[in-house]
């Protein structure tokens, strides 16, 4: 079924979509990051005249730049996953999909233990600022999908 999209959907649809822009970017930069990283200090190896396959000579390159390149492109992978979810999530949402603000409530509701315990961990109001938003956008959609039940329920 086919429904013109609410306000509230369409906002939520569009913040969706510009956090997926964000994550891509993001995503880009870390993949860059881990080939710059590469390229300089393999430049640097080699000047030396030193092994870069050398177990030291790795060990002591994770070491100086705190993350090994294998993490960066897990942490790129993952940002790219959240990216495409969350463009999956706004698109569904502007075309007012409910299997979309299904997919959203479960995602978003999901991450919620993890920005409270960040927040506690370390408190910021970026992080406080962001648990409020998915915390109302949880309840806005909960209540679209509750008040689209009853308008199917009159309708039949």
């Amino acid at each position: 079924m086919h429904r013109k999209s609410p306000v509230g959907l369409i906002i939520i649809g569009s913040l969706k979509l510009a956090s997926a822009s964000l994550l891509a970017a993001v995503g880009f930069g870390i993949f860059h990051m881990v080939s710059d990283i590469g390229l300089v200090l393999d430049h640097y190896v080699r000047m030396l005249h030193l092994d870069p396959a050398n177990k030291w000579i790795t060990e002591t390159i994770a070491k100086i730049t705190g993350i090994e390149p294998r993490q960066l492109r897990t942490i790129g992978a993952v940002t790219f996953f959240y990216a495409l979810l969350y463009v999956i999530e706004g698109v569904g949402l502007l075309l007012a999909r409910h299997w979309a603000e299904y997919l959203t409530i479960i995602v978003t509701g999901s991450l919620l233990p993890v920005e409270i315990y960040e927040i506690i961990h370390r408190t910021t109001l970026i992080k406080i600022t962001v648990l409020i938003i998915n915390v109302c956008i949880l309840v806005y959609l909960i209540r679209q999908l509750k008040r689209d039940k009853r308008m199917e329920t009159l309708n039949l």
